[in-house]
């Protein structure tokens, strides 16, 4: 069986460092905002080619907490993607704020720029960007209508670490950058952690206070804040696995090469674009037949996933908040869209077997 993903497998490699960063935060006897926080931090931002970075509880958290800090009125708009994951919604409602949905490019599956503008209004105050699937946004067409019209940008980057565009890493191109580290993320913990990168010493001092209950010092709160701390052990975990960042990326780059090469043209592949260094945390082609697919890749022990099934629009949760419009670029994604093995504990022979199986799908 081909499994979509084994996080054993993926995470093998890097056992011994595990234990032996289990062992030195266990007996170091500091397990909040230590040191491993602070390392990891410094060398995230590094990573990130931007100044700052703030270690926090999840990648929702990273959302939320940047949403927060502008200090938007209820009911202000956040203008977001029509086909992402339900947490970059879910951020923008926490914080009081109206999610506005933009369909996406149907190439990219990330927001389509030119239909960003017609949906600003007098109350847009923000554009989260969502890297979905491991490639970066067009940013500079987003960045120029950030500019004409004063709006804030937020990167959701929790699928992109390490992803580039025009020689800028995710994370570095807007106001804030929001990581998730997931355990299934390239970049992942061993558990639910996150991060904010920033550019700005007052952006970072900020976000720092209000991960930590509003505390710019010991038992003095300037602010009503959060309990939102990126733990000990997570950073130390996540310090080992930065360390292979770059090999990873590249394990999957090269897997990816082999479904672009060997794939036969009935299944729709994502783009590539000149200037974009894609990470592949995701590798989702589409098929108008996508669940018979599913099962016949299923009946021949090869495991894949959706992401996502159902449209944001279209959830349970959001009726009477996202409900009574039509997103039919977004939903067409949904409805097509299959998510392949591509992980770092996959081989290049379980590529070809995947491959094999595929292009006798008829």
């Amino acid at each position: 069986m081909i499994a979509y993903e084994s996080l054993q497998q993926v995470n093998k490699e890097f056992m011994d460092e595990y234990t032996n960063a289990f062992q030195s935060v266990l007996h170091g006897g500091w397990y909040i905002l230590g040191k491993e926080v602070a390392q990891f931090e410094q060398s995230f931002a590094s990573y990130c080619g931007v100044e700052h970075c703030i270690g926090v509880a999840s990648g929702l958290d990273a959302l939320v907490l940047s949403l927060r800090y502008f200090g938007f009125k209820p009911g202000d708009e956040v203008i977001v993607p029509a086909n992402t994951y339900i947490a970059s919604i879910l951020a923008i409602m926490q914080v009081g704020l109206k999610p506005v949905l933009v369909e996406p490019d149907v190439t990219t599956y990330n927001i389509d720029p030119e239909k960003i503008e017609s949906a600003i209004t007098v109350r847009t105050r923000a554009i989260l960007v969502v890297h979905l699937y491991g490639k970066m946004c067009d940013m500079d067409p987003i960045l120029l209508v950030a500019e004409q019209y004063d709006l804030k940008v937020v990167e959701d980057c929790a699928q992109a670490h390490g992803a580039i565009y025009k020689g800028q890493k995710a994370g570095s191109c807007g106001d804030f950058g929001a990581f998730s580290f997931y355990p299934t993320k390239n970049l992942g913990a061993l558990g639910d952690a996150g991060a904010i990168t920033c550019k700005d010493h007052e952006l970072n001092k900020s976000i720092r206070t209000l991960r930590n209950y509003g505390s710019s010092a010991k038992y003095v709160f300037d602010e009503v804040g959060y309990n939102s701390r990126l733990d000990e052990l997570q950073a130390a975990f996540l310090s080992v696995k930065l360390k292979y960042l770059d090999k990873i990326t590249a394990h999957k780059q090269k897997l990816a090469a082999i479904y672009r090469r060997e794939l036969k043209s009935d299944f729709i592949l994502p783009g590539v674009q000149a200037g974009f260094e894609d990470v592949y945390h995701i590798f989702a082609i589409r098929h108008a037949e996508r669940d018979r697919l599913k099962k016949y890749l299923l009946n021949n022990n090869i495991g894949t996933e959706i992401h996502y099934p159902i449209a944001p629009h279209q959830q349970k949760a959001m009726n009477g908040i996202l409900s009574g419009a039509s997103y039919p670029v977004s939903e067409e994604i949904h409805r097509t869209i299959l998510s392949l093995p591509i992980s770092y504990g996959h081989t290049e022979e379980d590529i070809n077997r995947v491959v094999e199986v595929m292009n006798k799908f008829s």
